[in-house]
């Protein structure tokens, strides 16, 4: 991805310095300008085009923002299905089946920051984590052997070299008379072949080649998996990789601090300590003054958007929120994903979604689409906190409650129809909130 450095107020560059904090003189930025430019990065900045998606624009917004995080919650839509439609508007989901499950993959499944979609080259940058996980993990048990010496690890490696892809059921049907499937109280009672399966998976001995119907991996061998010159490449040395994954992190970012950067990949605070400190070196990484922040770096082709003017509703697990503190730092946003909290304890709903308007999160909305019905369930919808109290930045306004309902009705008319629940029901279950009530009647009067 190429971007405009010129839009950038400054074009200060720290080249050859190794330090880690910003020296005298250096790019000074508020929190709203750091905020745009956050946005700018995660392609957040502008309205969509309202045409039609390609995988072209697809592979753009994959190599700006770098990973898509995997989860198996799928009440509105799959977590790596949202960030797209975030920024692209409605699209065919199926380009993302096609770019992970058809070769040349253009993602492929990886711890990265968590379960996530990453691209093959982002892949071999993790060989150091697989390796990593051999040793953390190789020696638990399999029927009382140590993962790595099991000879069930060898015999379902045999299997996926013979019949892969395959699931864990398959290969489970082959192993159940041997190793009968767990009972019990509900949890994570996986199969021995699951358990080896998933093993064989974070170490590298196996790779994912798609998904089936029910979003049950298919596992394969990773020369089967990962395009030739990937596979067939060389690692990296462990300091380049992560070296580049901080990189990839910094754009994505924009402007951010070392933790930021970090917790992109979930790496060590150590090497991504050094990574910066030579990414600087190298002229990729400014050392910026933020407010209220310590230490920040900008990335040397982020910019600096006028204002941002995106509105769209954002997944729990998308780039832009994922990092809580950040967040709450960039928005004044402390969000929390309540899936896990007891319903009669929950403040904003199940499955929340940000509504990003303009350069702000305006509101907080539980949505379900109740496929069975053809229904998109607005379960609560909320102001968000200290939003009508907010003080407006230079050349900005804080919007009313109508404005912000009508941009709201808008966007809940376009996930309506991307997820094909075209019918919007406000406030029939959930917890409510104070958007409910003039959300029910735009929409009822035909926005």
């Amino acid at each position: 991805m190429v971007t405009r450095t010129e839009n950038l107020r400054t074009t200060v560059r720290a080249v050859g310095s190794a330090a880690t904090a910003a020296p005298a003189g250096a790019e000074r930025y508020t929190l709203a300008q750091a905020r745009r430019i956050a946005l700018a990065a995660q392609g957040l900045q502008r309205p969509r085009t309202g045409r039609a998606v390609t995988m072209r624009q697809v592979q753009q917004v994959i190599d700006r923002i770098g990973l898509l995080q995997i989860d198996s919650v799928n009440v509105l839509a799959r977590a790596h299905q949202v960030p797209l439609f975030s920024r692209l508007g409605p699209y065919d989901t199926t380009m993302l089946d096609r770019a992970a499950g058809r070769a040349p993959r253009r993602l492929v499944e990886s711890w990265a920051h968590v379960a996530s979609y990453v691209p093959p080259e982002t892949y071999r940058l993790l060989e150091w984590r697989r390796r990593a996980d051999r040793a953390r993990y190789g020696g638990q048990l399999v029927e009382g052997v140590p993962m790595r010496d099991s000879p069930v690890l060898d015999e379902v490696l045999t299997v996926v070299t013979e019949r892969g892809p395959v699931t864990s059921q398959q290969v489970h049907a082959l192993f159940a008379e041997r190793f009968p499937r767990p009972s019990g109280e509900w949890g994570w009672n996986w199969t021995v072949a699951k358990s080896v399966l998933e093993y064989l998976f974070i170490s590298g001995g196996v790779a994912v080649s798609g998904r089936n119907a029910a979003f049950e991996r298919l596992y394969d061998l990773p020369g089967r998996v990962l395009p030739r010159e990937v596979a067939d490449a060389p690692p990296p040395d462990d300091d380049e990789a992560v070296r580049s994954l901080v990189e990839i992190a910094a754009r994505a970012h924009g402007v951010g601090t070392l933790g930021c950067f970090a917790d992109y990949f979930r790496l060590k605070t150590a090497p991504t300590r050094r990574a910066v400190a030579e990414l600087v070196d190298a002229g990729v990484l400014v050392p910026v003054q933020v407010d209220g922040w310590r230490e920040a770096y900008r990335h040397v082709e982020a910019v600096l958007p006028r204002r941002g003017t995106a509105r769209a509703l954002l997944s729990p697990f998308d780039p832009l929120v994922f990092e809580r503190r950040r967040l709450e730092e960039l928005f004044g946003l402390r969000y929390r994903i309540e899936i896990y909290v007891p319903a009669p304890q929950r403040q904003w709903g199940y499955y929340v979604l940000p509504f990003l308007m303009d350069e702000s999160i305006e509101a907080l909305v539980d949505l379900k689409a109740d496929r069975a019905t053809g229904r998109l369930l607005v379960q609560a919808a909320h102001r968000a906190p200290g939003a009508r109290d907010r003080v407006p930045t230079r050349g900005t306004s804080v919007p009313g409650d109508d404005e912000v309902v009508a941009a709201l009705a808008d966007e809940l008319a376009l996930v309506a129809r991307w997820t094909g629940v075209p019918d919007v029901v406000v406030g029939t279950q959930g917890v409510g909130g104070d958007l409910v009530a003039p959300l029910a009647r735009r929409l009822a009067h035909g926005r």
